[in-house]
């Protein structure tokens, strides 16, 4: 390709790429920039395979559940192109960590799935002064820019402040379709060669959001604001996207998978309600009634007084908004959230509920 020449391409040789996350995405931006010839990549994730990562995480295969997702990620893109150096970091980026780390590369590439590492990731990229390729993915969107290249913005000029708990679903809740991953993933591989060799004109400054279900995308453009640029250390980063764990005593309470099957084996009266999304009900269930989150309120009525009500979602975060929200807003005394929501009870109790 002319528009690399030997030039272009001894410069990927001599780049050295840090890859935050070893998953969804960090697996096709690990492959392609392998592939690619790429020196050296740095994999920092502290992280095992889990059997629920496979149709998404496409280095790994059933016989890796249980490994390093780093080691496991390295030795195969090392079967891939063995004249790649793959650094091994098997620990999460964390403050104390994430500057001496990440220091010894040039760019940076943030594959997480977590809103905490990612300002730790903007942060330290910005301290370091090196570009960040990041992205996001959620149910059947993404989004894609490059922060922080040759003075453009960074990630907080877009988004200054995380969410706060309970503003989004979590990421474990919320779900992501398999293939969604590897376009963004690509998408980040591709980015990270434009700015290794200088062709094209890489997404600084722009936001790219992918929309698979549509096939449609735009972008947004955005500026530098000055005052995210000032920060000479990192900070705290102990913030999460999910719900909050609720004290359930007095007030609130929980009742285990196994309680509620010994109680639904006597013939126990009780009402089963289900504050998922109608697709998740259609996925699988308990019975009961199906009210989401977003309709409660105008549901209410629906949810009787007179008979132990026990609440369930898919991990029994949503489910733990309702009561507290039915306990205080109404006036509710006989609700119960499901530990665990029905996730536990599919391991728990009845393998056949499929786990999603």
């Amino acid at each position: 390709m002319p528009e690399f020449g030997l030039e272009g391409q001894q410069k990927l040789k001599a780049a050295r790429v840090a890859v935050v996350g070893a998953g969804g995405l960090g697996c096709p931006v690990l492959m392609y920039l392998a592939a690619a010839g790429v020196g050296t990549l740095g994999i920092i994730d502290g992280d095992v395979i889990d059997e629920s990562n496979l149709h998404r995480q496409v280095l790994y295969n059933q016989e890796d559940v249980g490994k390093s997702k780093a080691a496991t990620a390295a030795q195969k893109l090392k079967q891939s192109n063995p004249f790649c150096t793959v650094v091994v970091i098997q620990e999460r980026l964390s403050p104390e960590n994430a500057l001496k780390i990440l220091a010894d590369y040039d760019i940076i590439v943030d594959g997480t799935d977590n809103f905490s590492t990612r300002y730790l990731c903007n942060d330290a990229s910005v301290i370091l002064n090196k570009p960040l390729v990041s992205a996001s993915i959620f149910k059947f969107e993404g989004q894609l820019s490059v922060y922080n290249y040759k003075g453009g913005p960074s990630y907080r000029c877009l988004f200054p402040e995380p969410p706060g708990p309970g503003e989004m679903p979590s990421c474990s809740e919320a779900g992501v379709v398999g293939v969604l991953p590897g376009v963004l993933g690509t998408l980040q591989a591709n980015e990270v060669i434009k700015v290794i060799t200088g062709i094209g004109e890489p997404l600084s400054g722009k936001l790219l959001m992918l929309d698979l279900l549509s096939l449609t995308s735009s972008t947004i453009s955005f500026q530098r604001n000055e005052e995210n640029f000032a920060m000479t250390s990192l900070g705290n980063y102990d913030f999460s996207c999910e719900v909050p764990a609720f004290d359930f005593e007095p007030g609130y309470k929980e009742i285990t998978v196994q309680e509620l099957k010994a109680k639904l084996d006597k013939n126990e009266q009780i009402f089963l309600l289900d504050v998922r999304e109608e697709y998740e009900y259609e996925i699988c269930n308990l019975g009961g009634k199906l009210i989401p989150v977003s309709r409660i309120q105008q549901q209410v009525d629906q949810i009787p007084e007179h008979l132990p009500v026990v609440v369930y979602c898919h991990l029994g975060m949503r489910s733990a908004m309702v009561v507290k929200f039915l306990t205080e807003e109404f006036g509710f005394k006989n609700l119960y959230n499901l530990e665990g929501g029905i996730d536990a009870w599919s391991r728990q109790i009845d393998s056949t509920i499929p786990v999603y």
